[in-house]
């Protein structure tokens, strides 16, 4: 890829480390149900998404396939690859770069999900699908900007290809499904209005990030960037040392996910935070101990801690919480301290 095309380095983002943390963990478990980043402009949010597609490396998906297929997961092929391997075609593999896929605050469902063409179903009796956003979206990126100001129905939709990590169509009786594994960003500027509680619980992490307060970081921030735009060459090949060493984590904490383990005082713990705070329901409960997991096998570690659930606690839980208006929303490591 030519450098002028290139990303920005992830890993010469100055600051902003819950933001980063929480990006990295749903690239290593993107079950854990996405990210939403709140804060005001300029503040690096959708830097860092295009940012993390240049970490992440190249997948494999089956050529020619309309949804990204992995060819060697033969439970989640779509119902065309399903068809050519039946047929006996080898289902070739290529290799491409992660994508981050934009959506549109204008996307209407059909744009969103995709559409069936009745019509020729009923004439046909065969199932004509025309792909949406969120087929394109499958093994990637799902970007969405101002998700704040996205109809309220088509955010449902979007959480809940999320959570099941797949995407059905119903339309008079016919339906299709294909996989929907993706992971979910939402950035949003609190002051142009906040998304409904209901909304907000069924995103799985939430960070606000602001502008440095830090001379030094600021300064940082005006270099690293001018650098990029300078000479982007140097500039990539200065931070690919730390790019590669990251990425490197990420695909060995994949590795080690499946063999993470946690004891019975974890979960009581996780239960009695959440009691405390008053947290609805029980996705708060069940996503601090996903979280925890991961941040344990990010950090090489095959049992959960209490500093995994303190720093868990400190992404999952804020924009759950229960607050009177005006109230702050932050939640700080002292804080879970004295529960």
């Amino acid at each position: 890829m030519d450098s002028s095309e290139r990303g920005y380095c992830f890993t010469a983002i100055v600051g902003q480390e819950d933001m980063k943390t929480a990006l990295v963990l749903n690239a290593v478990n993107p079950n854990l149900g996405g990210v939403l980043i709140r804060g005001e402009k300029g503040t690096a949010k959708s830097t860092a998404v295009r940012a993390l597609a240049e970490l992440l490396p190249p997948r494999e998906q089956v050529a020619h396939c309309r949804f990204g297929c992995d060819p060697h997961d033969e439970e989640r092929l779509c119902a065309e690859c399903v068809e050519r391997r039946d047929q006996g075609e080898a289902l070739e593999g290529v290799f491409l770069p992660m994508r981050v896929i934009d959506l549109p605050v204008s996307a209407t469902e059909d744009r969103v999900v995709g559409t069936l063409d009745m019509e020729h179903a009923i004439k046909t009796g065969e199932k004509r699908f025309e792909t949406g956003i969120l087929a394109r979206a499958n093994r990637n990126i799902l970007y969405v900007d101002e998700v704040n100001l996205l109809d309220d129905h088509v955010v449902d939709l979007l959480l809940d290809s999320a959570a099941m990590g797949v995407n059905t169509v119903e339309r008079e009786g016919v339906s299709y499904t294909h996989a929907a594994r993706f992971i979910l960003v939402g950035t949003m500027n609190p002051e142009e209005g906040d998304l409904r509680p209901q909304l907000l619980d069924r995103f799985g992490l939430s960070v606000t990030v602001t502008g440095e307060g830090d001379t030094a970081a600021r300064v940082a921030v005006m270099e690293n960037r001018l650098k990029f735009e300078n000479d982007p060459d140097a500039f990539f090949a200065e931070y690919e040392p730390k790019q590669e060493e990251l990425r490197r984590r990420i695909l060995e904490a994949q590795r080690l996910l499946g063999k993470v383990a946690y004891s019975r005082s974890i979960l009581e713990r996780i239960a009695a935070i959440c009691i405390k705070l008053d947290v609805d329901g029980h996705r708060a409960d069940i996503g601090m101990l996903k979280t925890a997991m991961t941040l344990a096998a990010f950090n090489g570690r095959q049992a959960v801690s209490e500093a995994d659930l303190r720093q868990a606690a400190r992404l999952v839980l804020p924009h759950r919480m229960r607050r009177r208006p005006f109230e702050d929303t932050g939640l700080t490591l002292e804080d879970l301290e004295k529960l």
